[in-house]
């Protein structure tokens, strides 16, 4: 039986994994790297520790006994981030990631020169030109930092820049190009003309389930097709089970990301609506919190992230629990605020560590259900269930305050690593030895664990989503203010 590989360059962590061509596990890798904040507003990486691990992964995948029936490697990775490149792949600056609003100045002058009607002329919504757009960094590097700019040959993906160093060719897909295409699948003309030369540093485009080339030469699992792919959430998506039209998902990792696969396109302000690609249209509201910000709350409270949120575990909220805001880097979907800024409100000297991590947890929920509700609007339906995977949903009692807060049954299903086993299903599919990617994806994909709402608990977390909704219009000229 034959193999596939799957890599997924998270923004903590790379994760890889060997499957058999029935989903069966026979291997996998898992690294973190840092994460570099020189400056307030900045996030940073260095893509040599990406290229580092993708290494070690085949390395270490190489010496397994099915090493050499692998049949085709899938390759994903966090979305809006950027590697300035010479043309030799070399990085000429650290790869400015998903989280840094460095570019928020630059990215409002851009988003003002197109009007809504032009974005959905041009996009097929209106997406907004904000901190995390390839056009924005571009702009603020040539502001910036002229001398890379000027040596600048390529701007790329994460997934794209390790796809080019295995096989040599630089290639992107229109899927991940958010902002940048429309409802064609090529680049919109119109967005790119407001940065001079753009175009020219944008790599060219081909289907996600194209094969981009094989593996070059001198490098473990040299020949073997590797598949041009596409960003985290939609690999991640049919890691979760996720292809078909009226499914919904949460991917709970250091974000949140909301999606609902629709036909129906309302074009609302705040979600993004992807073209249409192989009958999947998707409407996504990646948010900037989830993991992360329990990440911050355990080291604010000197835990580590298991035992902050086995604090909470057991601990019940009430109506008048504190609540939080989760926007420590900004807010993307829906809000797109790169002001907005964690708040805490309701506290008292009664409360502890545990009504932090309990509020910080709420939060996130409260965030991604802020999303999903904008995402039904601009897909016009709304789902029975919401399917969900990643790293957030490991904690039975942060799944149930989601099925609480999104009325309605919240499905864990066995999506360990779903962006890395995404990318073997559609590895799979590039190589042909995947016929359907909805097929695959219900099929290698099973349910954990169903959470059911809870009436007390849905009509708690309706009242306090009401609250928190208005906590962040009220202190949002606030937060406007302390960032100067």
């Amino acid at each position: 039986m034959r193999a596939l590989i799957g890599i997924d360059i998270g923004t903590t962590a790379l994760k890889a994994v060997m499957t058999d061509a029935t989903g069966a596990r026979l291997a996998e890798y898992r690294a973190s790297y840092p994460l570099s904040r020189p400056h307030p507003g900045w996030a940073e990486q260095d893509p040599g520790d990406w290229w580092a691990h993708v290494r070690a992964a085949l390395d270490d995948f190489a010496r397994h006994p099915a090493a050499d029936r692998v049949a085709a490697i899938g390759v994903t990775s966090q979305v809006n981030s950027h590697v300035f490149a010479g043309a030799d792949l070399a990085p000429l600056a650290p790869a400015i990631i998903w989280q840094d609003t460095r570019a928020g100045a630059e990215a409002a002058a851009l988003d003002a020169r197109l009007t809504e009607e032009e974005k959905i002329a041009a996009l097929g919504a209106p997406m907004p030109v904000d901190a995390s757009h390839a056009l924005a960094r571009m702009a603020w590097m040539a502001a910036h930092e002229a001398g890379v700019r000027a040596r600048t040959a390529h701007v790329m993906a994460p997934k794209d820049w390790v796809i080019a160093r295995l096989t040599g060719r630089v290639v992107a897909d229109p899927v991940a190009s958010v902002g940048l295409v429309g409802t064609d699948l090529a680049y919109a003309d119109a967005v790119l003309a407001l940065v001079p030369g753009a175009r020219d540093l944008l790599p060219v485009l081909a289907d996600p389930l194209e094969v981009a080339g094989p593996v070059r030469a001198g490098l473990p699992f040299a020949g073997v097709p590797v598949a041009v792919g596409t960003m985290d959430a939609w690999a991640s998506m049919f890691g979760v089970g996720v292809a078909r039209e009226g499914q919904t998902m949460d991917l709970s990792g250091t974000s949140e990301v909301l999606g609902l696969i629709s036909s129906t396109r309302n074009n609302t302000p705040g979600a993004i609506t992807f073209a249409p690609w192989r009958g999947i249209t998707l409407h996504a509201g990646p948010t900037a919190a989830g993991g992360a910000a329990l990440d911050w709350v355990a080291r604010l409270t000197g835990h580590g992230v298991a035992d902050a949120a086995a604090l909470a575990e057991d601990l019940p909220l009430r109506a008048g629990s504190p609540l939080f805001l989760p926007h420590l880097a900004g807010e993307r979907a829906p809000l797109w605020d790169t002001q907005a800024r964690g708040t805490f409100a309701g506290l008292t000297a009664q409360h502890g560590a545990a009504e932090l991590v309990l509020a910080v947890m709420e939060g996130v929920v409260f965030s991604a259900r802020l999303a999903l509700d904008v995402l039904e609007r601009s897909g016009g339906m709304r789902s029975d269930v919401v399917q969900g995977g990643g790293g957030g949903t490991a904690s039975d009692r942060w799944c149930q305050m989601r099925a609480d807060a999104f009325a309605r049954p919240f499905l864990r299903m066995e999506a360990r690593d779903a962006g890395a086993v995404g990318a073997t299903v559609m590895a799979g599919v590039a190589a042909g030895l995947i016929p359907d990617l909805a097929q695959a994806a219900a099929a290698l994909v099973p349910v954990e664990r169903m959470f059911e709402p809870d009436p007390a608990g849905m009509a708690l977390a309706e009242r306090r989503f009401a609250i928190w909704r208005e906590l962040y219009a009220q202190v949002r000229v606030i937060n406007a203010a302390l960032a100067g």
